[in-house]
């Protein structure tokens, strides 16, 4: 059978995998490309996509989206429609299947199933803009305190929908432990953790390093790349930027002369800077952070601000510290602001001769796909099982969960109508759609 497919359990699963949404193919896109990989019979629901922008792996699979595919702009606008993902997302038929597997960040585990169905969550985030970041979200409206009202009560109602849809899932699974924390404190359901994939074969040492260092982000108020711009002014340090989004007139009226703008880049340009630059600035806080891993998966040490998901993937040390960077993989900062960022930068050209990429590198290979796959696999047919009545719960994680080494200073946590894309056949599925 072809390597990475579910190979154990149920064979013969009819399988649904529903994602939130497929505008530009970041980190929950490429964990949507890898389990649709190991489900190649799998039918595929969404709220909306770009179908421009769909992976090639993807092109050929039977994509079902909501009503709000007929929506002029959605993609671009989607925050706009909260309040009708609830009534998109229940309007799915979903009767006949045996599996459902849902990838949460937006709304995507509140679909409803039957009662002989198995639904399994993949938690990449419980949503940030009603939950962990609701009062960044709402403070950021541009319509001001009428747009911050009609936010307000448009979030209470999701929130509480959200809420109330955990009780749908039979097992939940966490991208972190960082992301199951969150879904203890807002869903009281306890998360199996299995990290996402990265294609770490993909990146690679560099031969040399050069003068600057890099952000790849996002261009969007809470990935805090201002405070990169900001420190890298103060410190007269080149800087990088890779990435585009609504915030970046304001970050060029904020760079000065060593601040370089990139725009989107193909992936091949990212590598390319990732093995070059001297260090990934990461100054916002992350669910689990994609981009610190490719970078060390480069070799080269990353500069972050030490909470979220980095804890789990960068051993780092703090800039008060006596620590040995030969077994470090990055810099942490505590406070959230360019002086803070500034002071460990400092820290990490102290040191900076040395970090050893290959020792970097090394730590982030039990994030690699081969990895996830067999971790997922295994969850997935052992809560089938279960679920089927053909085991007892296991006792013992039987998973081959990626777990990290503990960093140098560990800091716990205190913290309708619907639409079909692609080139299929005419032949209906086993629900006759």
């Amino acid at each position: 059978m072809t390597e990475g497919r579910f190979t154990t359990g149920r064979n013969d699963l009819r399988v649904a995998i529903v994602h939130y949404w497929y505008v530009r193919r970041r980190g929950g896109e490429r964990w949507l490309e890898a389990v649709a990989g190991m489900f190649p019979q799998a039918d595929i629901f969404m709220l909306f996509l770009d179908p421009r922008n769909l992976a090639p792996s993807l092109q050929e699979r039977r994509i079902t989206a909501s009503f709000l595919q007929r929506v002029p702009g959605v993609t671009r606008h989607y925050r706009k429609l909260l309040p009708l993902f609830p009534l998109a997302l229940e309007q799915f038929r979903l009767d006949n299947y045996d599996l459902v597997i849902s990838s949460e960040s937006g709304p995507a585990k509140g679909v409803l199933t039957c009662s002989t169905t198995c639904h399994i969550c993949y938690c990449h985030t419980p949503m940030r803009y009603v939950w962990e970041m609701y009062h960044h979200y709402r403070s950021v409206s541009p319509w001001g305190r009428v747009g911050e009202a009609l936010y307000s009560l448009a979030a209470h109602y999701v929130r509480n929908w959200d809420c109330n849809t955990a009780a749908r899932v039979d097992y939940f699974v966490a991208n972190s432990m960082n992301v199951a924390a969150r879904i203890r404190k807002y869903y009281r359901r306890d998360a199996e953790v299995i990290y996402p994939p990265v294609d770490i074969g993909s990146f690679s040492i560099g031969d040399r390093t050069e003068d600057f260092y890099l952000v790849v982000s996002p261009l969007v108020s809470y990935k805090r790349v201002d405070l990169a711009i900001a420190a890298c002014n103060a410190l007269r340090r080149r800087l990088v930027v890779i990435g585009q989004g609504e915030e970046m007139p304001a970050l060029q009226q904020l760079a000065g002369p060593t601040i370089s703008f990139l725009g989107f880049q193909p992936d091949n340009v990212v590598r390319e800077h990732m093995r070059s630059c001297r260090a990934l600035l990461f100054p916002g806080e992350e669910d689990f952070g994609l981009t610190p891993v490719e970078a060390q998966a480069s070799g080269r040490p990353v500069i972050a601000y030490g909470r979220g998901g980095v804890l789990e993937t960068v051993i780092g040390f703090y800039p008060e510290e006596q620590a040995c960077a030969e077994k470090a993989t990055g810099v942490f900062f505590l406070e959230q602001s360019a002086k803070a960022l500034s002071r460990a930068m400092l820290a990490f050209e102290e040191a900076e001769d040395k970090f050893n990429p290959d020792f970097i590198r090394r730590q982030v290979e039990r994030f690699d796909v081969p990895h996830f796959k067999a971790a997922f696999n295994a969850f997935v047919a052992d809560k089938v099982a279960h679920f089927y009545g053909q085991t007892t719960p296991a006792q013992a994680t039987p998973y081959p969960l990626a777990t990290s080494p503990a960093p140098l200073r560990s800091r716990p946590y205190a913290d309708s109508k619907t639409h079909h894309f692609a080139p299929i056949s005419e032949a209906k599925n086993e629900n006759g759609q």
